[in-house]
């Protein structure tokens, strides 16, 4: 994606946009916050394994959102990632969509079902797979950081105006500080994934793209690199990356795609800062 989208692509007027985020942060309050460090132990079960959880919050703030977007684009794809988990094949049809939505209900669940109050909800915009409108809202804080596809990325809260958000200047790689999810890597690279860590001046895993990628976005870390790939996720962070200012694109140089499964996003400040970190994690790509 690099740092910009073309401008022929349109997204939600800022009206359909509070719309949206008005959903959401219903949704938060009738059914994220009421179950938080309040869950019963049969309101929290696995799917891929023990770090993968899925609670009641995630599938009821999801069907909540997903009628809400119905209601509000009744022609629209709507893939939430507890329906794409019992029906895989929802997200194959993102490529194709006219206007299609993407919902994480509860990104960071691991955290949520702990009782660590790192977690988001995320809802993406893509048309025919380009992401066009992101928005990664803090339930706790009850504020938000959203983009378009033609404007800054901005930090909404209550009724001030949006204010807009910039990622840091960058570095040289001793200087630089990120996230990466280090056990999402390959087997087979966590290794030499683990042995670059000293050259870097730090290297985080929060288990949740949504404040990964707000901390980014507004300066705060100089990276974000993203495998396990999931459209839920990554759709609204890789359009909120770049439009605060980062480069942004998958670590063989092509663009980022909402639906795509397959290698590394790697946001970083900009361009040169891309350079060295796609340069010293050059290893992933063989």
């Amino acid at each position: 994606m690099a740092d910009t989208l073309p401008m022929t692509v349109t997204t939600l007027t800022r009206a359909q946009k509070r719309q949206v985020l008005n959903l959401v942060r219903r949704a938060a309050k009738a059914e994220i916050l009421p179950r938080f460090r309040d869950l019963a132990p049969g309101d929290i079960a696995t799917k891929t394994g023990p770090q993968d959880l899925v609670t009641e919050a995630d599938r009821d703030a999801e069907a909540m959102i997903t009628r809400g977007l119905q209601q509000m684009f009744p022609f629209a794809l709507i893939v939430g990632e507890e329906a794409a988990s019992d029906h895989p094949k929802l997200e194959h049809g993102l490529a194709d969509a006219e206007l299609a939505f993407t919902v994480d209900p509860v990104d960071g669940t691991w955290n949520y079902a702990n009782g660590i109050a790192t977690f988001g909800v995320i809802v993406a915009v893509a048309r025919y797979g380009v992401p066009v409108f992101g928005l990664h809202y803090d339930p706790v804080m009850d504020d938000c950081i959203w983009a378009d596809a033609d404007g800054a990325a901005e930090f909404v809260k209550g009724r001030r105006a949006p204010r807009p958000v910039r990622v840091s200047e960058g570095g040289a790689i001793e200087e630089l500080t990120g996230f990466v999810g280090l056990k999402l890597l390959p087997e087979d690279k966590q290794d030499a994934m683990a042995a670059t860590f000293p050259k870097l001046r730090r290297a985080l895993n929060l288990r949740c793209a949504c404040h990964e990628y707000r901390v980014f976005a507004q300066g705060g870390v100089d990276f974000v690199l993203a495998s396990k790939l999931t459209p839920w996720d990554h759709t609204a962070a890789a359009l909120i990356a770049a439009r605060a200012g980062g480069h942004v694109a998958m670590l063989d140089g092509s663009e980022y795609r909402a639906g795509q499964r397959e290698g590394y996003l790697l946001a970083a400040s900009n361009q040169k800062t891309w350079m060295a970190l796609r340069d010293l994690w050059s290893f992933l790509l063989d």
